[in-house]
This record gives structure tokens, sequence and C-alpha cells, in this order.
């Protein structure tokens, strides 16, 4: 299995890291040639508008949401979360996403850079201890499709969440050495997609 990390911007190196240690072949995704060569993809945390205006730059937007929408296990991170959301608030005029997490997410929910933030949480599915969440400028989920399993919360706020091939969290777990969270994505989530596809 191949794992791909959308490089257009943001915590790109780091998924990448996560992704090695839990024993898969990860790959930076910049093209549409690379984006056909994964089998699953994590989409990072950073600025979700400038990823997506660089995703329509490299003309990688309608690929992305066309692979989202046909199953290919997609994990996003902080922003990556807002991108695969269906619904935003607080989104900037214009904002283009993937789509294909019936969510509704709010954008800087947790305030500023300034108020970032760690929590211990309790992540649905993983044993062992609490999870260190790592969260920066972070979003929550306000709404969900009643297909949308709540993993994690922080003061009765979504924050991770799982529908069918789709995982995301608002916290960013590449920023932590806990790779619990990736490999989940690739035991878990990327295991059930390749059961439904056999």
């Amino acid at each position: 299995m191949i794992v791909g990390v959308l490089a257009l911007q943001g915590d790109v190196r780091e998924h990448i890291n996560s992704l090695s240690d839990c024993g898969v072949s990860a790959i930076e995704v910049k093209s549409l040639a690379e984006l056909e060569r994964v089998d699953a993809l994590v989409i990072p945390g950073g600025e979700s508008t400038t990823i997506s205006k660089l995703a329509r730059s490299f003309g990688l937007i309608e690929a992305l949401r066309a692979r989202i929408k046909a199953g290919m296990p997609t994990y996003g991170s902080c922003a990556g979360l807002i991108l695969i959301s269906e619904r935003l608030l607080d989104a900037i005029d214009g904002q283009e996403g993937f789509g294909g997490l019936d969510v509704t997410t709010r954008r800087n929910a947790f305030g500023r850079q300034v108020d970032s933030f760690e929590s211990d949480i309790e992540f649905k599915g993983i044993t062992g201890p609490k999870f260190r969440a790592v969260f920066i400028r972070a979003p929550w989920i306000e709404q969900h499709g009643d297909d949308v399993e709540v993993l994690a919360e922080v003061d009765g706020r979504a924050v991770a969440v799982r529908s069918g091939s789709l995982l995301a969290t608002s916290f960013h777990p590449e920023l932590t050495g806990d790779n619990r969270i990736h490999r989940y994505f690739v035991d878990v989530i990327c295991r059930d997609a390749a059961k439904v596809g056999a």
C-alpha cells in the first residue's frame, strides 16, 4: 500500500515520517500522476485557503474530489479536516474544499495562534494512555451527519470523527511523536476500505 501526503503546504514531512514509522510506503503528492499512484491520502495541517488555492493551481482539486468521493481512504488533520468538510462556518469568501465528509466545521473555532493549546484526550478505537493532542488555530465540528462517528471530544466539541473511509482530526498528531492515530488510519480505515473494495 502507498499512502500519499498532499504536499502543497503544511506539515508534510512530519506526516510522512509518522506513516513510515507505521511501516507503509509514504510519498509526497503534488501532481495528478502522484495522486494516481496512491491507495490512500493524508491532507496535512497548514493553511486551508492556501492549500485549496494551490490544489486549484496544480490542477488537482477536481481529481481530489473525485478520488475522495470514490472512497479513497483519506485522513484530514486540522486544515485537512476543513478541506474535506462538506460545510464550513467562518470560511473566507470563495474558499474551495474537496468535500466528502458530512460535517459542518467552524474554522479557527478554538481561537487564533496565541490560543493554541494541548490536551490529553480519549480517542475511541485507540488503546493505551490518553492521546496528547496539539491544537493550533484549530477548527471544531459543530454538526455531523448520522453516518459520522465522533471519536474524540474536547469540552463537548467533536475534534475527531470517522465516516467510512474518511478520518479527520482538528488537532496535529504528527507533531507529537505518538503515531497511534496514523496507525489507526492505516490499520483500520485503509484495511476496512480494502475489504469493501475486494
